[in-house]
């Protein structure tokens, strides 16, 4: 088993829980997948894309339990994990708030 995270706002996570999916952010849209990341990568996904922005959480997935992954090349040649479809609320398996301390995000203590 290898887990998988999907960051997004603690709002976007509520309409989830909500409607039972998560179908994505804009760039999600945008680029036809939803982006996730393994754990060796939120730290750069993080800055790259979120830097010091407040109200995020991390949702943890298994891969295994994911419809439609794929693993795919990104940054760096690095293969990230990307769903082409929507995340079911139910197959996560916890969710955890990123708070901002001194500008940067702090991971869960469990990762």
């Amino acid at each position: 088993m290898t887990l998988v995270f999907k960051i997004c706002t603690a709002a976007d996570w509520a309409l989830a829980e909500a409607t039972g999916h998560y179908a994505g952010s804009e760039d999600d849209a945008r680029d036809g997948f939803i982006h996730l990341s393994a754990p060796h990568q939120l730290e750069g996904t993080l800055h790259r894309h979120y830097d010091g922005e407040e109200g995020l959480v991390l949702v943890a997935f298994e891969d295994g339990a994911l419809a439609d992954l794929r693993w795919e090349p990104s940054r760096g040649g690095d293969l990230f994990p990307h769903v082409y479809g929507v995340l079911p609320a139910e197959g996560a398996l916890w969710y955890h708030g990123l708070p901002v301390i001194d500008g940067k995000h702090v991971l869960p203590r469990e990762l």
